[in-house]
């Protein structure tokens, strides 16, 4: 495992809360009278954690000048999966997968938003192009509130065979576009399904779209053209999970 950094009081929150183990050191402000750093502080104790002291400089030096809110982790990551571990992922899930592909998003608070949301939704794994798109970075495991380490993360190198060994599984392919016709919530998303979402910019390259089953888009009665991808990204897999919730006895 290697080692990275965690910073801001949400992302050592949520390290204490579901994997303490991992954190190697922490290092919270000196002197500090934040109530919910004492708080952190008392919780790492309890926990075996040791926190240590460090001035608000050495903190900044430390996160390259990021907004860290007094508070640091070093913490031992977990090894990242590869596209060899989809598909024992999707065949546990059978018919209830449910995955989010990521068409070459580059900001890290998007990737961060959308991981949070597919953990909420208890998405079977979140799919990224490993070029030309941001990874898991210190901003993006604080931008998820820790749902980066608890969805299965996967940064394909090739992502039309990734989209194409997720149709041999019998995956269906979701692709959101803003330039077609059909009507997101007209599509079945009950069954085995991947979420394929573009870019903020550009949105889905042509090679993605023409491995999609189905192109549709998300309705709007405003004058902006789309959404941003974590909001669209939200929006899909909740509409997933309505539909599945209805389709039980």
């Amino acid at each position: 495992m290697s080692h990275e950094l965690l910073f801001g009081i949400n992302s050592v929150d949520a390290a204490l809360s579901h994997d303490p183990g991992n954190i190697v050191e922490l290092f919270i402000e000196t002197g500090t009278t934040n109530a919910r750093l004492k708080e952190l502080s008392e919780r790492a104790r309890d926990l075996g954690v040791k926190p240590h002291g460090r001035t608000r400089e050495l903190l900044d030096r430390m996160t390259g000048g990021a907004r860290h809110q007094g508070v640091v982790a070093q913490y031992r990551a977990a090894p990242p999966r590869t596209e060899a571990d989809l598909k024992a992922l999707v065949e546990a899930a059978g018919q209830g997968a449910l995955v989010v592909v990521l068409d070459g998003v580059t900001d890290p608070h998007n990737l961060g938003a959308c991981l949070r949301s597919a953990e909420a939704a208890g998405a079977t794994a979140v799919v990224v192009t490993k070029d030309k798109a941001v990874g898991i970075t210190p901003i993006v495991r604080r931008a998820s509130a820790g749902a980066a380490d608890r969805v299965p993360f996967i940064a394909a190198t090739n992502l039309a065979r990734t989209l194409r060994s997720l149709k041999d599984m019998g995956v269906w392919l979701v692709g959101l576009a803003g330039d077609v016709d059909a009507d997101f919530y007209g599509v079945d998303l009950a069954g085995p399904i991947a979420l394929v979402i573009g870019s903020e910019g550009e949105g889905l390259r042509r090679l993605t779209r023409e491995q999609c089953d189905f192109l549709v888009r998300i309705p709007m009665r405003g004058s902006v053209e789309s959404l941003n991808v974590s909001v669209a990204t939200g929006v899909t897999l909740f509409e997933a999970l309505r539909q599945r919730a209805a389709r039980k006895p």
